[in-house]
């Protein structure tokens, strides 16, 4: 325990709170015993960092209107974002999950380490207050506030395409990762969107992530979707006819 607590940067008062942070619910599942899990503090934690957060953009940025605020908030907690923080602090390497769990890359799970960051911050704040929860999340969460301060009004073109989509029908575009070249540490990823059966736009890029941005970008360039309308406008009039 004095391992993380040193790359954290906070002293736990109460081990046990720390213990229940780092425990994965595969734990319980695998040794058919009665065992907490990180959840309860997962979902406490989830709102501690939502507060925190806002609070801090509040007071950032006192020009931005209310959907301004929550788009950048979105950011911010997004489990892309929250499996950086895990990652910065090793996260991975301290939770206590299933043998299962771990040999099928649990430790290394984005959606794993995103629920366990959560879960700590919960911790944090039970064990210290609403401050020591806010020190450890605003010194955790420097790098995206640092650039979320150099680039305030930086385009999502993801949440720009959904967006843009889902005022025509409801279903969202689902990205596919079509192909990956290159050694472990120099892939290259190319990515696809794909919405209603029909391919708005492909895109490469260094990451899973980076991909399917290129791939959002270009979907905004072709504007494949008023094809679509078009083609629905068609039909619609032949029907009437």
């Amino acid at each position: 325990m004095d391992s993380i607590e040193s790359t954290i940067g906070y002293k736990f008062r109460n081990s046990l709170l720390l213990a229940e942070a780092l425990t994965h619910p595969s734990l319980a599942y695998e040794t058919q015993r009665p065992h907490f899990d990180n959840q309860r503090l997962e979902f406490l934690g989830d709102a501690v960092l939502q507060l925190i957060l806002t609070e801090h953009l509040f007071h950032q940025f006192p020009q931005f209107t209310e959907g301004h605020l929550t788009k950048l908030r979105s950011r911010l907690v997004s489990k892309s974002a929250l499996d950086s923080y895990a990652n910065r602090i090793e996260l991975g390497q301290f939770l206590l999950m299933g043998k299962g769990e771990e040999a099928s890359g649990g430790r290394h799970r984005s959606s794993t380490l995103a629920d366990a960051f959560e879960s700590l911050v919960g911790a944090i704040y039970l064990d210290g207050n609403l401050e020591a929860a806010k020190a450890f999340i605003l010194r955790h969460c420097r790098v995206e506030l640092d650039q979320i301060q150099k680039a305030p009004d930086e385009v999502n073109p993801k949440g720009q395409l959904q967006e843009i989509l889902q005022a025509i029908a409801p279903s969202s575009p689902h990205y596919q990762i079509i192909s990956e070249e290159g050694p472990d540490h120099c892939k290259i990823f190319a990515s696809r969107v794909v919405w209603e059966g029909v391919d708005l736009g492909a895109g490469t890029g260094n990451s899973k992530k980076a991909a399917e941005i290129a791939a959002a970008r270009a979907a905004l360039k072709s504007q494949g979707w008023e094809r679509l309308k078009s083609a629905e406008q068609l039909v619609n009039s032949s029907e009437q006819d």
